[in-house]
């Protein structure tokens, strides 16, 4: 059975990438459905917070862990441009961006409305991902990813998950301002808000684009599926300050359980 097929069984709406990655490479993103927390973390949060049960978490990571046959290794986001490798990883690696070189290594970012880049290689000897917010993603998350990973950038394949859409993106002047101090054509990704001065709408899929061909990764896929849009899919921290968070996952197959196979 393939993981897509496995989803289906389990009648998730999670997300498998549509993208030209290996065949030993696998990768997920989760949405708000499939688990058991309630209230403004309901259903599949995977982050631990004030409001949600802690043991609902944990059997959030349970049903995660049985669809995808391994635990993920999470990080401790803060919105920067550390990377980790989690070959052997510490217990909770601090870093916004992680690359596995090792089958098995789930690499695993948590997200509600920044947005998810997966990578992988050509070969399928390398994954990575990494949580581009916009301070990370203006601050070089991206750049510091691929040049963590151990092959040239034109091997890389990227692909975009969900992430707040370019209609719903609100921001001011010192937003535009951070990405157009590193490259001036970062100003078609932004358009004038049409009620307020001084405010833009900005696509972070878009900017993400152009930093990943810029540091010479064209081989892009993804992107486009707005999370503040979609609040019976993704949660939103724009749209409802809930602390429920996602997780896009990406890992080179070892030995799995047969419902990650293609």
């Amino acid at each position: 059975m393939t993981l897509a097929a496995e989803i289906a069984r389990l009648k998730l709406d999670w997300i498998v990438p549509d993208w030209p990655a290996p065949a030993n490479v696998r990768a997920l993103v989760t949405t708000r459905n499939g688990g058991v927390s309630t209230g403004p973390c309901a259903t599949m949060n995977l982050a631990r917070n004030a409001i949600d049960n802690p043991e609902h978490v944990a059997q959030n990571k349970a049903l995660l862990r049985a669809v995808i046959g391994v635990d993920p290794v999470w990080m401790s986001q803060v919105h920067g441009t550390d990377v980790v490798t989690i070959d052997t990883p510490p217990s909770m690696p601090i870093g916004d961006a992680a690359v596995a070189t090792k089958p098995g290594r789930v690499v695993a970012v948590r997200i509600a409305d920044c947005l998810p880049v997966l990578f992988c290689d050509r070969a399928g000897t390398t994954v990575a991902a990494a949580h581009a917010g916009w301070r990370g993603l203006s601050a070089g998350i991206l750049e510091a990813t691929i040049a963590r990973m151990p092959v040239a950038p034109g091997e890389l394949l990227a692909w975009m998950g969900p992430a707040i859409g370019p209609q719903k993106f609100e921001v001011g002047d010192d937003v535009r301002d951070a990405f157009l101090a590193r490259d001036s054509a970062a100003a078609s990704a932004f358009k004038p808000h049409p009620e307020h001065e001084h405010k833009w709408l900005a696509d972070i899929f878009a900017l993400a684009s152009m930093r990943l061909a810029a540091a010479g990764v064209t081989a892009q896929s993804g992107g486009g599926l707005c999370t503040v849009s979609n609040p019976d899919r993704f949660f939103s921290h724009r749209r409802d300050k809930s602390p429920g968070r996602m997780a896009a996952l990406v890992w080179l197959e070892s030995s799995m359980p047969q419902s990650c196979r293609r």
